[in-house]
């Protein structure tokens, strides 16, 4: 009965996310975006993925290596124990119920949601050092949430397959509401072929990653314009500005993660 919940739940948000329709003042962004990436060289414009995608594999590695990651991938287990006593890593986790892991996942969901929020707010005090680090580092707390997910539903970050289709997932997760629909379907995709991930192209970004950039630089310019409104000396306006767009941005990442591995432990379950 839970898996027909969840695959309800699934089906509500697919719905939704492919229902939603992009507003005018979105189209009129999305083009002025492009036409301005489509000003540069080409030769800048592939430099400028490639540098992405490279900022994306070692941030990945990076994370993966942390002390703080192996503790929470840890934790995960240990909490994962007191429902199977036999659970001794990662990939045995899958031995539990669909609501089980989804628990495990919201409790990494809840965490990064108040790290976020938390985050955009002290950016949003308008220190230059806070405001020049803020994108990515929502990118890398964003991307360590969709390491810990994936984790959660029993699936080893570590091995390259995975880390590839985690990069895909953060990515998608990252796009406009609008796209997200189509990226949702390529994942379905690359879960119904898995093993053939390695073999595909890899560029991770692409011309509809350019958005979430560009809008986080006008998030900073409206940071800086009202950080000199105090109220009791604290500049509540950009604060509140900084951590609701953090917070959103989390949100909109940690549910697509969250729902795509669903989708994923669901549909080997029904294979094997």
């Amino acid at each position: 009965m839970s898996k027909q919940r969840v695959k309800q739940e699934i089906g509500k948000w697919e719905q939704e996310t492919a229902s939603y329709t992009a507003n005018d003042f979105e189209r009129l962004y999305e083009i002025w975006v492009h036409n301005q990436f489509e000003k540069l060289p080409n030769n800048l414009q592939k430099q400028f993925f490639e540098s992405t995608d490279q900022w994306l594999l070692y941030t990945y590695g990076f994370l993966q290596n942390m002390n703080t990651q192996i503790e929470a991938q840890n934790r995960i287990i240990q909490v994962g124990r007191t429902y199977d006593e036999s659970i001794e890593k990662v990939e045995d986790l899958r031995v539990l119920s669909i609501e089980k892991l989804n628990y495990l996942a919201d409790q990494q969901i809840a965490k990064n949601r108040v790290y976020s929020f938390v985050q955009g707010g002290v950016t949003g005090t308008g220190g230059w050092l806070l405001l020049s680090i803020d994108f990515p580092l929502i990118l890398a707390l964003n991307l360590r949430t969709v390491q810990l997910i994936g984790a959660s539903y029993g699936y080893n970050m570590h091995n390259p397959l995975e880390m590839i289709l985690a990069l895909k997932v953060f990515h998608a997760g990252v796009l406009p509401k609008r796209m997200q629909y189509q990226a949702w379907n390529n994942l379905k995709q690359e879960a119904n072929n898995v093993n053939e991930i390695m073999n595909n192209d890899r560029q991770l970004t692409d011309k509809s990653w350019l958005e979430q950039p560009i809008q986080n630089i006008f998030k900073t310019l409206v940071i800086v314009l009202f950080r000199k409104k105090l109220f009791q000396g604290v500049p509540l306006v950009s604060v509140a500005i900084g951590a609701t767009v953090n917070y959103k941005l989390a949100k909109e990442v940690s549910e697509f993660a969250k729902r795509f591995y669903q989708y994923r432990f669901l549909l080997e379950q029904k294979n094997h």
